[in-house]
């Protein structure tokens, strides 16, 4: 299958897909049969400095491009895994690298960087609010040079597995600010000087086998210098996450998109109904082009989020445009490999039911497509805001 991109940072693609052949479709299956995490491929991943894509060469990473992140991630998926479980460790670095103070980049991008600490996780959404961020109510006040945390956090991802979290929290009133965004402040926090002492972590069980959380803050202790970025500046710093979380994401939708297309376009040429293959029939051929089209557009606008993002430009619209449409894509592509495989692509053997869950997340999470269009509404066609 001849796709966009395709020989588009080559080395990477071939390595990342020869490390992933490691890792076949019984492997995932299995995992995904246990409910288990994955900790076998994050660590050859980890050791292959793969995660470690965007620490800057200063720090010991390789100071690779968005682009060629975005490719890392893109080839996962596309070789049957799933990025989810390991790819908050590429977009959350970036409150780091770009927000840090100094002191806090040396001290901790160069022990991401070897391998010896996660930042997996980003605190934000709570249960209460949503995506409507400016109203979250955990709070972060100052008490004997310390700051204090109180608060819940819900469907905060992969905290079993990191050693850092980037905490969202408000240290100052809402009425008190200038602008909405004002008075919320990010923080590092130390998980396993956390867990226990202040802060309760509650696993969620969901229909994909991924690893996610409610957390709760009563009193939790943090030193000062865990503030990360200007105080009352939050949004601005977890915004240099957000729009390469957008970005990664959907590249790991245009993964799956072509894992579908290429798993559909097999079947589809040796299956064989009344004497003939059904990829001969339009039924079966028509949905299948059509995602190629949509996926190839997607992964377009892809490479213009990244472009921004690489020239530290405000990358908000191609972000959240590239997410749309690739989440989009890739649900019309799995639901096109479904409808080819007929009753087969229901069996487990099959691994398409699999990625099939694992996709349908990305058209509601992280940030849902009618929060996409609500921006583009307000911000590129000038339209009232909706909310």
């Amino acid at each position: 299958m001849k796709t966009e991109g395709a020989h588009t940072h080559q080395e990477i693609r071939d390595a990342v897909r020869a490390l992933c052949a490691q890792y076949p479709d019984e492997y995932f299956r299995k995992i995904d049969q246990a409910r288990a995490y994955p900790e076998d491929f994050v660590n050859a991943l980890t050791k292959a400095g793969w995660l470690a894509a965007l620490i800057p060469q200063e720090y010991g990473g390789p100071g690779l491009s968005m682009a060629e992140a975005s490719v890392i991630m893109e080839e996962i998926n596309r070789s049957g895994g799933n990025s989810g479980a390991c790819h908050g460790q590429m977009y959350v670095m970036n409150t780091i690298v770009f927000s840090g103070s100094k002191a806090q980049r040396e001290f901790y991008l160069p022990r991401i960087a070897a391998g010896e600490l996660r930042v997996q996780s980003m605190g934000v959404t709570e249960p209460t609010t949503g995506s409507d961020t400016t109203k979250l109510k955990t709070t972060a006040l100052k008490k004997d040079g310390r700051w204090v945390i109180n608060g819940q956090k819900v469907w905060i991802s992969r905290v079993q597995h990191s050693d850092l979290l980037i905490l969202l929290a408000r240290t100052s009133p809402l009425a008190e600010g200038q602008k909405k965004s004002d008075g919320l402040s990010c923080f590092i926090i130390d998980l396993a000087q956390a867990v226990g002492k202040g802060l309760t972590v509650r696993p969620i069980l969901n229909m994909v086998n991924h690893e996610t959380n409610e957390l709760f803050f009563d009193n939790l202790e943090l030193p000062h210098d865990a503030l990360l970025g200007e105080e009352g500046k939050g949004l601005r710093v977890i915004f240099e996450g957000l729009n390469a979380e957008r970005t990664l994401i959907a590249a790991e939708c245009i993964g799956d998109g072509y894992w579908f297309l290429e798993r559909a376009t097999k079947y589809a040429n040796e299956r064989q109904v009344f004497g003939r293959p059904i990829g001969q029939n339009q039924g079966i051929q028509f949905p299948l082009a059509e995602s190629f089209i949509e996926l190839e557009a997607a992964s377009l606008m892809r490479w213009r989020a990244c472009e921004k993002i690489d020239a530290r430009q405000n990358a908000g619209a191609e972000a959240n445009m590239a997410k749309y449409l690739a989440a989009k894509a890739s649900w019309e592509a799995g639901n096109a490999c479904l409808q080819t495989h007929g009753g087969f692509g229901f069996a487990c053997e099959y691994d398409v039911e699999r990625k099939f869950r694992e996709t349908r997340l990305y058209q509601v999470a992280p940030i849902s497509t009618n929060m996409i269009l609500s921006f583009v509404g307000e911000h590129m066609l000038g339209l009232p805001r909706s909310f």
